[in-house]
């Protein structure tokens, strides 16, 4: 049985110490994605999650992933093979997903851009466990239990660590951060809609370089 590589793993966790906050950032007009993510850099921010969750997910990666060379890129919102070659094509550097099937887990063990599962139980988390993955995104963590659910997580898995996204918002930001198994917390109130509507490129960056300020 394949089992994740050390390569993966080291990719993984690479990209969740390069930034205590993860943007899920899901792109509306594609001609936004280049100047959105660059005013998150310019706040701190070093990984973006990029959704497929609109047509423009795909192109977008590749777009950013060409301007700022030394921001981690990844694929968010993947729910299948056919949308993980697609974001690997693109040049992804990782890529989540909202919840594990056999399918997504083993194509990964393959793959150039290595997974961040998402889980909400103990069942499917064990699912990836298996095979080696011990990186994962908890997915919607208000819904499925928030910090409390995560600390339980640590006794029975307590080489785990997760990137907790759903619900989070910036004033509970740092109650995730303070525990020892959670590595960076992903979420969308670093990208308002209504601020990037108008393209206030100048407010995206005080959003990120505030809330990083809020963990510090």
């Amino acid at each position: 049985m394949n089992l994740v590589s050390d390569f993966h793993r080291d990719r993984i966790r690479s990209v969740l110490a390069a930034s205590r906050l993860m943007p899920v950032i899901t792109i509306k007009h594609l001609d936004d994605a280049v100047p959105l993510c660059q005013a998150l850099f310019d706040g701190g921010i070093r990984v973006m999650e990029i959704t497929l969750r609109t047509e423009h997910g795909v192109e977008a990666i590749k777009q950013v992933r060409e301007a700022l060379p030394d921001a981690w890129v990844g694929a968010g919102t993947v729910t299948c093979v056919d949308q993980y070659r697609k974001a690997e094509t693109a040049g992804a550097q990782f890529v989540v997903t909202p919840g594990v099937t056999k399918a997504l887990l083993d194509f990964a063990l393959t793959s150039e851009a290595p997974l961040l599962p998402g889980v909400s139980t103990a069942s499917e988390l064990l699912l990836g466990y298996g095979l080696g993955y011990r990186e994962f995104k908890f997915f919607p963590a208000e819904v499925a239990g928030g910090p409390r659910a995560l600390k339980a997580f640590g006794g029975p898995f307590p080489d785990a660590v997760f990137c907790p996204t759903g619900g989070v918002r910036r004033e509970t930001a740092k109650d995730y951060l303070a525990l020892g198994n959670v590595l960076t917390v992903g979420g969308s109130w670093l990208t308002p809609e209504d601020v990037v509507a108008r393209k206030d490129w100048a407010q995206v960056t005080e959003i990120a370089r505030a809330s990083l300020s809020d963990i510090s």
